[in-house]
């Protein structure tokens, strides 16, 4: 139990850098009075970072470092980055740097500044390296191979251990809104993540290791420098003369008429033996690789139109989180941390990814339909999107007018009479559209992914 205690302990460091994270836009406003467009622009970059290196480090992964030390060096990115947040906040570095301790932007000095810049990155990879890694290194441990079964005792260690530590965090992430210094909000996760990131080291012996098997990507890559390198080869007229794995356990794609430029990385040199050809891997490539390869140029203007969506998504990270800050919290006299209102996003993102996950299993087993699955998934989530903006347009139009019946159109610093909870639906509509369009997309690459090569 203490082995897989130590790696899920981990989720402390994802949920209160999230909290970190949520809050960002209060405290750039508030503390920093930074405007909402530069403010939004710092959260949009952080996410737009976190969304897309992934990318790149599952590469690295599966080549040079595998999935220990991706999550150790992430989490140490990850304690590093929050310790320095903390100490970005005026009060803790005051004395050393001539500032003043309150929370005001004359009291943020160029040092605080560079704390700031470069804690930000380092929590953006910590994030980005955990969304990597964690999940296939937690199932390593877990024993999730077929020659190696997950048994019913390991099973319910793992269960308690993801219970125990989802209550302590829930119990912190609520009480943190309470807490009003920045230094102490930020300051806890910090501390959390640095107690969370040695206890999972101390346990370095006990974990079972995976070494890098290499990337599908090598091949994406390959494909590019062989073509490159017989760019003045003329390509045979018959494509059966192209290089091609001969026997039945390999998986073969269909030559394509398209994109034939990329066909010359398949090229067999009749001057060079077909053997000394057949080991250079970065001169030849199978007709499989390539095509696979003009697959995911092919999926390239698809994902383009994913940029909109991101937009999307970029509105309850920062237009919703601002909108927040500035409305009643109250439920008669309990004041409600609005941390709730993310908590409801957070559950609707999970459970309708599971239900479309069901859905696109039926899809395959039953229909044999699986390859429609994400494109359904994605129009669904595209008319989410429409319902959770046209929401969002509405609860502001209301929020404005309360606003100017009470004369607080000149006074930001003022609360408005008006509940949070009208918020509600735009956040679960986002959760529900981030939930399925993730797993859409996530579907999608599967569904195009390099088969031959996991062969």
């Amino acid at each position: 139990m203490a082995t897989v205690a130590r790696v899920v302990v981990l989720l402390w460091v994802d949920i209160l850098a999230s909290y970190a994270i949520y809050v960002m836009m209060a405290y750039l406003t508030n503390v920093w009075d930074f405007s909402f467009t530069k403010a939004a622009a710092i959260v949009n970059v952080f996410w737009g970072f976190v969304l897309v290196s992934p990318l790149f480090l599952t590469y690295i992964v599966d080549t040079i470092l595998g999935n220990y030390w991706m999550v150790l060096i992430s989490s140490v990115a990850y304690s590093v980055g929050l310790g320095l947040l903390a100490m970005s906040t005026p009060p803790v570095l005051a004395n050393s740097m001539g500032n003043c301790k309150e929370y005001k932007p004359e009291c943020i000095g160029h040092g605080q500044e560079i704390l700031f810049y470069i804690a930000m990155p380092l929590i953006a990879f910590g994030m980005a390296g955990h969304m990597t890694s964690f999940n296939d290194f937690l199932g390593e441990q877990l024993g999730g191979e077929e020659n190696n079964p997950v048994d019913d005792i390991t099973f319910c260690k793992f269960s308690t251990s993801v219970v125990v530590i989802s209550i302590t965090t829930f119990v912190a992430v609520i009480g943190l809104p309470y807490i009003k210094p920045w230094s102490i909000r930020f300051g806890i996760p910090a501390i959390c993540t640095l107690f969370a990131t040695v206890l999972f080291f101390s346990g370095s012996r006990s974990y079972a290791y995976h070494r890098p098997q290499g990337s599908p990507m090598t091949a994406f890559f390959r494909v590019f420098v062989a073509a490159v390198l017989k760019r003045f080869h003329q390509s045979p007229r018959d494509p059966r003369d192209l290089y091609e794995f001969s026997g039945l356990r390999f998986y073969r794609a269909p030559h394509t008429k398209g994109l034939r430029c990329l066909d010359k990385a398949a090229i067999v040199v009749p001057t060079e033996p077909r053997e000394e050809q057949e080991n250079k891997i970065w001169r030849l490539c199978t007709v499989t690789e390539v095509e696979e390869t003009k697959v995911l140029i092919r999926m390239i203007p698809v994902w383009m139109t994913f940029i909109i969506c991101g937009v999307v998504s970029a509105i309850g990270f920062t237009f919703f989180v601002e909108q927040l800050e500035h409305l009643n919290p109250k439920v008669g006299r309990l004041k409600v941390p609005i941390v709730v209102l993310l908590w409801f996003f957070e559950q609707a993102q999970k459970q309708l990814a599971k239900l479309y996950v069901k859905f696109a299993e039926r899809m395959d087993q039953k229909l044999g339909l699986g390859k429609l699955a994400p494109l359904i998934g994605i129009s669904i989530s595209m008319i989410i999107a429409i319902l959770c903006c046209v929401t969002a347009a509405k609860v502001e139009k209301r929020r404005l007018g309360v606003v100017q019946r009470h004369g607080l159109i000149d006074k930001t610093d003022e609360r408005i009479p008006m509940t949070m909870f009208w918020l509600l639906p735009q956040f679960v509509l986002l959760g529900l559209f981030t939930g399925i369009f993730h797993f859409s997309a996530g579907f999608l690459v599967v569904f195009f992914r390099f088969s031959s090569w996991e062969k």
